[in-house]
């Protein structure tokens, strides 16, 4: 999948809200960076853990807390 495609998927499970996808994917990459393991089985080799994050919570791998329940 595209990155276009894979932001755009993202972005409706925040309900297109980009300054909550962007927190979301920081604070998700900072715990990637941390050891923390991804529950994506694709192979690291070439991506980035803002890449990871994106796509995490593009596939709703994750759970948003405390920032999606605002609205």
């Amino acid at each position: 999948m595209r990155l276009e495609q894979i932001t755009a998927k993202a972005l409706s499970k925040v309900k297109n809200d980009r300054y909550i996808l962007s927190l979301a994917v920081a604070k998700r990459a900072k715990e990637l960076e941390k050891g923390a393991t991804t529950t994506l089985n694709i192979d690291p080799k070439g991506y980035k853990s803002a890449d990871f994050a994106l796509m995490e919570i593009a596939e709703g791998a994750i759970r948003i807390e405390g920032l999606v329940e605002i609205f």
